[in-house]
């Protein structure tokens, strides 16, 4: 008998504050991003999030903490829980935080910013990650602006398989937005994903998945504020070899910036999200994966994302379990 997918997601939260424009977090998206998780048939073995706070002014000015120095992912821990009790289940997942930069002024905690993976432990183990100390892959273009500019991380998880013990790696990112001091930035039309930073930023996290992985089957994710066909996104899949989900399912022409938005700003639609693998990981679907704007989907409102929602499969013989 084959073993089932895996199915992971991956989802930019904005800090569970868009009810209030990213200013601040609030009960409600937490407990309704909860919900929606909570609902997807089947339950998603890995989640991966991106712009999750620790704890600071923007996390808690507009809602109480339950206890003292609650931080954010376990606040919204707390309403998955309650979820999964309200319908009678066992909540399945553990959460790892990767904290990547910390905006104090003084003493005052401003606010922070980092990544997030659930992972489902009926589904799978965790053999090891890097959240004591995430992979640091910022690139300072203006190195008298290196202590203002927002730390970028990618978060890493090597995983397996509870049933067979076949591992991978899933890897969790954030890039950064292109730079303005360079001259690329004003002489484009469509400046994401043109950046020079945006591919130092890249090569970064290509080169910090080669050494991790180390020939194992691997998933990168995240928020790479790089549509498809731009430098970013045209390095990542022809000179890194890597394999756009999105493309190998025929979601989307991965020869157009614009098509399927992933992000949306005022009018503006983008796609920017994006699910990448190297060899030995198949990807079969991305069922319940909608275009930012998509009023049918369960997460329409949520966020200023929409979820990347796919399943793959580990091709190759299984290992021994870790």
């Amino acid at each position: 008998m084959s073993e089932p997918p895996i199915r992971i997601v991956s989802y930019n939260v904005r800090y569970f504050g868009h009810a209030l424009r990213g200013l601040a977090s609030t009960q409600g998206p937490k407990r309704r991003v909860s919900a929606a998780l909570a609902a997807l048939d089947p339950l998603p073995d890995v989640v991966c999030l991106q712009e999750v706070e620790t704890s600071s002014f923007r996390s808690s000015v507009a809602e109480r903490r339950k206890v003292p120095g609650e931080t954010q992912l376990q606040a919204f821990m707390g309403r998955m829980e309650e979820i999964f009790t309200a319908q009678g289940r066992a909540m399945p997942y553990d959460a790892f935080y990767f904290r990547a930069h910390h905006y104090k002024l003084g003493d005052f905690s401003l606010y922070t910013t980092g990544l997030a993976i659930l992972v489902n432990r009926d589904t799978l183990r965790v053999d090891r990650h890097n959240v004591d100390a995430p992979a640091q892959i910022t690139h300072h273009h203006v190195q008298r602006l290196k202590e203002r500019k927002q730390s970028r991380i990618c978060a890493h998880m090597r995983l397996a398989r509870a049933s067979d013990g076949r591992a991978f790696h899933v890897f969790n990112t954030h890039l950064s937005l292109p730079t303005p001091f360079a001259r690329e930035f004003w002489a484009t039309k469509d400046k994401m994903g043109c950046g020079v930073n945006q591919l130092h930023e890249a090569r970064k996290l290509v080169a910090l998945v080669t050494e991790h992985a180390q020939g194992e089957p691997f998933v990168v994710t995240g928020d790479f504020n790089s549509p498809p066909a731009s430098p970013v996104f045209r390095y990542l899949c022809d000179e890194a070899q890597l394999t756009c989900a999105q493309a190998t399912v025929g979601q989307i022409n991965p020869a157009l910036i614009r098509g399927f938005p992933t992000a949306g700003f005022m009018h503006l639609r983008m796609h920017l999200d994006h699910l990448f693998s190297g060899r030995g990981v198949r990807w079969l679907d991305m069922e319940e994966t909608r275009p930012f704007g998509d009023v049918g989907s369960r997460f329409h409102g949520l966020s200023d994302h929409m979820p990347l929602i796919a399943r793959f499969t580990l091709e190759g013989p299984s290992q021994q379990a870790v």
